[in-house]
């Protein structure tokens, strides 16, 4: 065994070897206070490890770090947070070997699991009918029906931001994208320069109507063919929808802001658990592949599970007192 390094234990908790490291980086590298804490955290769970392997902090191997990496996991530390462990305990490895303490550093080739992909965010089916439905009437009118226009496309529609944004406000050769409003169809540019139509509900058209008869009632917007345009007179940006969209979402009163994409989501989800149908879900939303659109099928039942936690009698187990 080398020399005593887990039994030793220095002023901040972790073994005195640790406890040079911890200098070494809080004078020589000058790291902020802070920093070295979390280092200091990161090297008490290492030594933890260590004393009940019985093994010395200098003579853990990667069989060990994969060990402890697994115990990590199955607790239920997420794989963010394993990376930022396995981060300090690798710098810490690397600087005992620049001290010769160690000939090899365990942990330069185990990398932390993967972490999963979170589920999209979705409203529920009332709040997105309630933030369509949002008037006010002490907003300016121009942008409250501009605004209502995008929402009902954006929702109704599950378009893309870019791809809202790409719109123009008639047909051309040139044209990005465009809305039929008589055959009740959006023609959209997706990713990968794809086209694709997308069906428009009534009350999209309903609210497209209402913004093009007020876009450019004095005709000042000259050769500008954007359909949604901002109070300058030029194509509105993704920046400045993620804004009025968060602006409105507040307005409404929705417990949380939303974002473009959080429509689209909201879209996805509905349609498919109204209809079931995953690959006509997958071609409204331009997906290249099913996979990706399989998230909402986790979404979907998410849902139903909270349904069913809500309602159904058997779903939860009643407390039982004394007998």
């Amino acid at each position: 065994m080398g020399a005593s390094a887990t039994a030793s234990v220095g002023v901040l908790g972790v073994p005195l070897l640790a406890q040079r490291y911890l200098e070494h980086v809080r004078v020589e590298k000058r790291l902020a206070q802070r920093t070295v804490e979390l280092y200091a955290l990161d090297l008490q769970k290492l030594a933890h490890y260590a004393a009940q392997a019985r093994v010395e902090l200098d003579q853990v191997q990667s069989t060990h770090i994969r060990r402890w990496v697994a115990h990590m996991h199955g607790g239920g530390r997420s794989g963010r947070g394993i990376a930022l462990i396995l981060s300090g305990w690798r710098g810490f490895y690397t600087w005992l070997g620049r001290e010769g303490r160690v000939s090899s550093n365990p942990v330069q080739d185990v990398r932390a699991p993967k972490a999963g992909k979170p589920l999209p965010k979705a409203l529920s089916v009332d709040d997105a009918v309630q933030l369509a439905a949002f008037t006010s009437a002490g907003n300016d009118p121009w942008l409250e029906v501009r605004d209502a226009a995008m929402v009902e496309l954006l929702y109704g529609g599950g378009l893309r931001v870019a791809e809202l944004t790409g719109l123009d406000a008639v047909a051309s050769a040139t044209a990005r994208g465009w809305v039929d409003l008589q055959g009740g169809e959006a023609h959209v540019l997706g990713k990968g320069a794809k086209r694709r139509t997308v069906p428009v509900g009534a009350k999209a058209v309903q609210a497209l109507q209402h913004w093009l008869a007020l876009r450019d009632p004095a005709g000042a917007l000259g050769a500008q063919t954007a359909l949604f345009v901002g109070r300058n007179g030029t194509r509105l940006g993704a920046q400045s929808i993620w804004q009025r969209l968060k602006r409105r979402s507040l307005q409404a009163g929705l417990a949380t802001p939303v974002h473009p994409h959080m429509l689209r989501h909201s879209f996805a989800s509905h349609l498919l658990q109204s209809s079931g149908d995953l690959r006509a879900v997958q071609e409204l939303l331009g997906h290249a592949s099913i996979s990706t659109t399989q998230v909402y099928t986790r979404l979907d039942f998410q849902h139903l599970a909270k349904a069913y936690d809500a309602a159904h009698p058997r779903a939860r187990l009643k407390p039982t007192g004394p007998k």
